[in-house]
């Protein structure tokens, strides 16, 4: 998704500074995709360990209380993005329902945009799940086998 949004912006420009000539629907596509990648791309970005995080109180606390503090922060998240999830499910089905359209010269259905909601949280919610579970069977070493003390 990134990568077709990168060769639209460049189709974009080229077309308006070398043909001289508008442009209707790839600002809108370019920040759909981006959004999208965004979401979609959350479960993976967790399972990689990719997502920014401080990690100095679960360093310095007892293995038991960084796992639990990890398995607290993980419910945490799964009820956050529970949230997130029943709230994008919801516009993403009056969309579909009522047909909205975006109010742009090019007018996409945005059910089809919407739909990265519902899909992202899941997907992360799941990966949450997996994080959790993980922790909490011991199968997540990263807060006992790591540690220096």
């Amino acid at each position: 998704m990134i990568l077709i949004a990168v060769l639209l912006t460049c189709q974009m420009i080229w077309v308006r500074k070398i043909n001289n000539a508008s442009t209707v629907w790839q600002t809108e596509t370019v920040i759909y995709l981006m959004i999208a990648a965004t979401l979609i791309g959350l479960p993976y970005v967790q399972r990689a360990r990719g997502h920014v995080s401080v990690d100095l109180l679960p360093l310095l606390l007892p293995a038991k209380a960084a796992k639990a503090l990890s398995m607290v922060t993980l419910v945490a998240a799964i009820g956050v993005m529970g949230i997130m999830f029943f709230y994008g499910l919801e516009l993403w089905l009056v969309t579909w329902e009522k047909g909205w359209r975006s109010e742009t010269v090019w007018g996409p259905r945005l059910w089809i945009p919407y739909l990265a909601m519902p899909v992202g949280f899941g997907l992360f919610i799941l990966q949450l799940i997996a994080d959790l579970v993980a922790v909490a069977t011991g199968l997540d070493t990263l807060h006992t086998d790591e540690r220096k003390h």
